[in-house]
């Protein structure tokens, strides 16, 4: 292997080389899905504040209803966020609902199904023994305690949960901002009438919906021309708007018109480095401007998406705070045989589909050729075969990282 290529292992460590979690923000509950907490997070409350009913029926003494049939008086009626002022004596009952607090005196609920109301008296049908059918204080967790804690990746459960614990807004680190900038003269915006030699841009539409599905807010730079001035502007709004990383596509290798290298070298870039050993995307550029972060991906439209999803998406979750950063790698069935592979890691577009024993078979589409978006929508996974990987069977195990993400 070249001594100017970098594995995919060395590069990430040099991308996430210094990164750190951005600083805490409050934000309501209704924006916390999805964030990472930066702080422990503990309850408010206890959950259940009081000894509460789990079902409809009476509150009873359990010796009252020890021998059955039992006919117990009425004292009152207990429905939740009423509670019952009194006191259960010797041959009482109280009418209680779901969530209603245990009065005192009450040992037991009595379900409605095995009762017969008569005016002010109940028959009870059933023996109930102590503690029956009633949610003790505490049960589900207590004031002081620590039940979501740094670092937690908020699910909507986790949100349910805070807002039990009587949290209004929850820590969180910020989100990190992204500016994504095209470069090229040949690129022109959707839905425009195309000239000799020139293509529609896509490739920003997947980087700025990949950001946002990991949790960045995004800055769309548009498209710049082929020219040094041009690129050197864009690179400076993209300061000026606090963008933590900086993400180019285009112009990362040295063409006579790869503009992007000198641009970022003019405001300061500190390069880490500008090729990998890797299939698609080898001429990808990593760097910093101050505290930006950069990340000059391939103009090629697959190049890109593997690119971002190599390197982008574990800076995006290292800034976010989160402990998984990378994305995971999975074992499947190969379901074709591969030759020999050369020096470069290589990503492989491929679909799923199940397999007998439950383990799924991933079919690389035939042509991997790193402008075919077709191709790459079409994909489920991409099969990841190491540099010099020896050729591979059919029905032999091989790894995948997954391509399909909920949005």
């Amino acid at each position: 292997m070249s001594k100017a290529l970098l594995s995919v292992a060395d590069a990430l460590a040099r991308v996430l080389d210094g990164a750190q979690p951005l600083p805490c923000e409050a934000v309501p509950l209704t924006e916390a899905a999805g964030r990472v907490l930066c702080q422990d997070l503990a309850a408010l409350r206890t959950q259940p504040p009081a000894d509460m009913s789990a079902m409809d029926g009476y509150a009873v003494r359990a010796a009252d209803v020890a021998q059955v049939p039992a006919t117990l008086n009425v004292a009152g009626e207990v429905a939740a966020g009423r509670p019952f002022e009194g006191t259960v004596g010797p041959g009482q009952a109280a009418r209680i609902f779901t969530g209603g607090v245990v009065p005192p005196g009450a040992d037991t609920i009595v379900i409605q199904e095995n009762t017969e109301k008569d005016g002010e008296r109940v028959l009870v049908k059933q023996p109930e023994k102590p503690g029956r059918h009633i949610r003790r204080a505490g049960l589900d967790f207590k004031a002081g305690q620590v039940l979501l804690p740094k670092g937690r990746h908020l699910t909507d459960r986790d949100v349910m949960l805070t807002a039990a614990m009587n949290h209004p807004s929850v820590p969180v680190h910020r989100r990190p901002k992204i500016a994504v900038l095209a470069t090229g003269d040949e690129l022109r915006a959707p839905g425009s009438a195309l000239g000799p030699g020139e293509i529609v841009y896509s490739n920003g539409f997947a980087l700025l919906a990949l950001a946002r599905a990991e949790g960045a807010d995004v800055i769309d730079l548009g498209i710049v021309p082929d020219r040094v001035e041009a690129t050197v502007e864009a690179i400076r709004r993209a300061r000026a708007t606090g963008a933590d990383i900086l993400v180019t596509t285009g112009g990362a290798s040295v063409g006579d018109y790869d503009l992007v290298q000198r641009g970022l070298s003019a405001e300061g870039l500190a390069l880490s480095f500008w090729r990998v050993a890797l299939r698609p995307g080898r001429p990808m550029m990593n760097g910093r401007l101050g505290e930006m972060h950069v990340l000059g991906l391939p103009g090629n439209p697959v190049s890109a998406y593997v690119c971002a999803l190599l390197f982008l998406v574990p800076l995006i979750r290292r800034l976010c705070g989160r402990a998984d950063e990378a994305p995971a790698p999975e074992s499947a069935v190969l379901g074709c045989d591969l030759p020999k592979n050369d020096e470069r890691a290589d990503y492989m577009r491929a679909t799923l589909t199940p397999g007998p024993d439950g383990i799924p078979v991933a079919v690389p589409v035939k042509i991997q050729d790193s402008s075919m978006m077709a191709a790459l929508a079409k994909a489920d996974c991409l099969v990841v075969r190491e540099p010099f990987a020896p050729a591979a069977k059919a029905g032999g195990r091989c790894s995948i990282l997954r391509l399909t993400r909920p949005f």
